[in-house]
């Protein structure tokens, strides 16, 4: 019956002691847990541990709790489920209205009074933790962008450096005074063969002349 109940069921079952002066401020001896109650584990490793209740499994019929965390092999913290019935109510969270009206019932005009201004002290807390988690948000988002930004942007050049060339031992200086040596071109002298085709040149022109 426990594993095969029906969740509406199921969650009634995933309930708490309150601590005793919860216990005679509301008259009652137990509450199912929600999400921001504050417990503090009875039973255990982290017997003595008191903090927020993060997440609540119903079909495990188990709770999460800030700060009650194992080290997996792999080195990664996860978090520990803990079974509501090794759990003491310290603090009840009041934000919603339905759980209200049911500790409401059968208590005096004083502490009803007392219970709204718990929940409007426990609302203004979760704004304020909201707005906070919001503008980080927003910060790590901008910085995000910011080095998106800065990734993109091209590198700028950088100069190379002029490599001297590496001047072997007793290589002659080089100086900028010292003009370079110009190339003299000497005359090329003609052969006696290329002097008899200019003489027959000669003579041909002379003998059309007193033709």
């Amino acid at each position: 019956m426990l594993y095969n109940a029906p969740l509406h069921k199921k969650r009634k079952w995933i309930s708490a002691h309150l601590a005793e002066n919860l216990l005679l401020k509301y008259d009652r001896r137990s509450l199912p847990v929600v999400k921001g109650d504050t417990v503090k584990v009875m039973r255990g490793n982290f017997r003595g541990h008191e903090d927020k209740i993060a997440k609540v499994h119903v079909r495990d019929q188990t709770v999460e709790i800030e700060g009650v965390v194992i080290t997996t092999a792999k080195g990664e913290k996860i978090a520990k489920p803990v079974h509501a019935n090794t759990l003491l109510i310290t603090k009840l969270n009041v934000t919603d209205k339905w759980r209200r009206q049911k500790l409401e019932k059968g208590l005096p005009e004083s502490t009803k009074k007392e219970l709204e201004t718990e929940a409007a002290e426990q609302l203004k807390e979760l704004e304020a933790q909201k707005k906070a988690a919001e503008e980080a948000r927003i910060a790590e988002e901008k910085l995000k962008e910011e080095e998106e930004k800065a990734a993109e942007q091209p590198e700028p050049a950088i100069p190379k450096e002029t490599e001297e060339p590496v001047k072997e031992e007793g290589e002659p200086e080089e100086t900028a005074e010292t003009p370079m040596e110009e190339k003299t071109e000497e005359p090329v002298e003609k052969t006696p063969a290329a002097k008899k085709t200019t003489a027959k040149k000669t003579t041909t022109k002379k003998e059309e002349d007193e033709a």
